[in-house]
């Protein structure tokens, strides 16, 4: 025997969802572009507000993640920036599946080129070569161009004696160029290495996340190296290492905090501050000229 119309499951769950609804008060939908929420915390803040903060959260200070061309405004003197190899990109030497597809997606998207902004600024007038990842490219994976430039970037750096400073954030190497990738680690640190020999400094600042094989490389070479607040820093992931270790890991250790602690960070610096400690450290390295 049909059940009674008002005892159908459809129709209860379709009471339930209209009595929900008139209990709760009519929320009001901000207009697009004057609100955001936290990732972190979920609190809902002025963008002007959130822009104010170096966008960053205002309840919980959370540092949400910003494309390369903000951190350089961030960090750079006005008008001091000069890119170099802006339209620098890489190849498909692997016929790798959908990769030609993906990389065009990325470029729409992001309207960059490649997933690093390298050039030469001021920072508080003094004179710098400066690389930023943009982790909105294919998770800032390193691939033959990123290689490419930072280490264009550092070679001329080397020549004209000056300071490098990296900027990271990366999911690691770009798997879809395989072992074009893997060179790249060794590239970009024999580069490093050169630019050391000259008695240059180079700064690692390290923001979320940093992964793979940028860490294992360019990122962990710093003569200073800073990080974000609660920035992820590791090679591998926690699962990865347990099974392969069969051992239990503290928590939260491939965190900025955990780093600093024992001792791989030099110190971590929130986003406001990060400006005058850059240009501090260039003024008291000297060996600019």
């Amino acid at each position: 025997m049909e059940k009674p119309f008002l005892f159908r499951k459809e129709k209860i769950a379709d009471f339930m969802s209209w009595r929900n609804k008139k209990s709760q008060p009519e929320r009001k939908e901000a207009p697009d572009g004057l609100m955001r929420a936290c990732s972190s915390c979920g609190e809902m803040m002025e963008v002007s507000a959130f822009q104010r903060a170096f966008y960053t959260c205002v309840k919980c200070g959370h540092h949400e993640p910003i494309d390369a061309y903000t951190r350089i405004k961030l960090w750079c003197d006005e008008k001091s920036f000069d890119e170099w190899d802006k339209s620098l990109i890489g190849k498909d030497p692997l016929n790798f599946p959908d990769y030609r597809e993906k990389l065009g997606l990325n470029r729409q998207k992001t309207q960059l080129h490649e997933a690093v902004v390298c050039g030469s600024a001021n920072i508080l007038n003094h004179p710098c070569v400066l690389c930023v990842m943009d982790n909105r490219f294919m998770m800032a994976s390193m691939g033959s161009a990123v290689g490419e430039k930072i280490t264009r970037a550092i070679e001329r750096a080397t020549r004209k004696r000056l300071p490098v400073i990296i900027s990271a954030t990366s999911g690691g190497a770009r798997m879809q160029e395989g072992i074009y990738s893997l060179m790249q680690m060794a590239k970009t640190s024999a580069a490093l290495a050169r630019h050391h020999e000259k008695g240059l400094l180079f700064i690692s600042f390290l923001t979320h996340p940093t992964t793979g094989g940028v860490t294992a490389s360019f990122a962990s070479l710093g003569d200073i190296i800073l990080a974000e607040p609660k920035a992820l820093i590791g090679f591998a992931g926690q699962r990865v290492i347990e099974n392969t270790i069969k051992q239990t890991l503290p928590e939260g250790f491939q965190s900025a905090e955990f780093q600093l602690a024992h001792g791989f960070v030099d110190a971590i610096v929130p986003r406001k501050e990060q400006r005058l400690l850059l240009g501090t450290l260039l003024s008291m390295h000297g060996g600019t000229k």
